[in-house]
């Protein structure tokens, strides 16, 4: 069985190393580090750590201002609240100044798990989506993240990353380079397209295998920066294929999904797919019994591949 990697670690880890680098950095969260694992960073440079507590207004606020002083902070909280409960502030404080803040949120969606509901916010990527000068990026393993930690030091203006809560398996070599705002082509010799993203991407991947096995290929194309969209990629493939499933752990509407059909309708129409939640809230339960319940899994995606290849 692969290793499975936590990618909230990876995160931790990799903001600590950063902290040497870069004095400039530092990292703010709202009663959160041990889960958010910024505790890495908190126990190496306790002086550049600031825990704002239950508040995250407050959080969102005062990164802003220390943005203004020329630092770089990254706020971290569950998406749920990282961008849930300050959603204004981001976009007023934050966003309008085209502040230097970098939004890092785990515990994303359905693989928060157990806690329900209320803390698996699956519209994160929406919210964020229609905000100006917001930048987004979802790794799908844990190279990606750490490449993107490092990586969104250097990006001027605000980003918003989002991190799983659960362990994923690598994909990607150790060495790996990606860039900033394209997409990775990981399989590129069928006539169908799976454009995925985060934790669906090893998902996507697995289907591709069994399908594979019953004599169908598909492409897989990693999206991995979603704020700038990789369009010219998306459309290569829809132009190549003119089918394609979107797999992604978010809401139907306002997601990925959302932008690649748009994408479509604009300039290349196309049959278009999705493995997605379809406009419902989550629910309690172990991350891979609710990734089964809403359909997140690899006999969703070949159902729908099968659709497509029969259409």
């Amino acid at each position: 069985m692969s290793e499975k990697y936590s990618l909230r670690k990876v995160y931790g880890k990799t903001l600590a190393e950063l902290g040497d680098k870069y004095r400039n950095i530092v990292v703010l969260d709202g009663d959160l580090a041990k889960s958010t694992k910024t505790e890495i960073f908190q126990k190496k440079f306790p002086d550049r750590f600031f825990d704002i507590g239950i508040a995250e207004a407050d959080l969102v606020g005062t990164a802003a201002g220390l943005a203004s002083c020329g630092k770089i902070p990254f706020v971290s909280s569950f998406a749920m609240f990282a961008t849930g409960k300050c959603w204004e502030q981001i976009r007023n404080t934050i966003a309008y100044s085209k502040f230097n803040v970098k939004i890092v949120a785990t515990h994303a969606c359905l693989s928060v798990g157990e806690d329900g509901a209320s803390h698996q916010n699956c519209e994160d990527i929406a919210i964020m989506n229609v905000i100006p000068n917001m930048q987004i990026i979802v790794p799908s393993d844990d190279v990606s993240t750490r490449f993107f930690t490092e990586e969104i030091v250097s990006i001027e203006g605000p980003v918003y990353m989002r991190l799983p809560r659960n362990e994923t398996e690598r994909i990607y070599g150790e060495d790996k380079q990606f860039k900033f705002g394209k997409a990775e082509i990981l399989k590129d010799d069928g006539d169908i397209t799976i454009f995925s993203m985060g934790l669906m991407t090893n998902i996507a991947l697995k289907a591709a295998y069994i399908l594979k096995k019953e004599g169908i290929k598909v492409n897989i194309v990693d999206i991995l920066t979603v704020k700038p969209i990789d369009k010219e990629t998306i459309l290569n493939f829809l132009k190549k294929t003119n089918k394609a499933v979107v797999c992604e752990e978010h809401e139907i509407n306002g997601g990925l999904t959302s932008i690649i059909s748009q994408l479509s309708a604009q300039y290349l129409p196309s049959h278009i797919e999705s493995v997605s939640i379809e406009d419902k809230f989550g629910k309690s339960g172990k991350w891979n019994e609710l990734f089964n319940e809403y359909g997140l899994t690899e006999n969703n995606i070949i159902k729908k591949v099968k659709v497509l290849q029969n259409d």
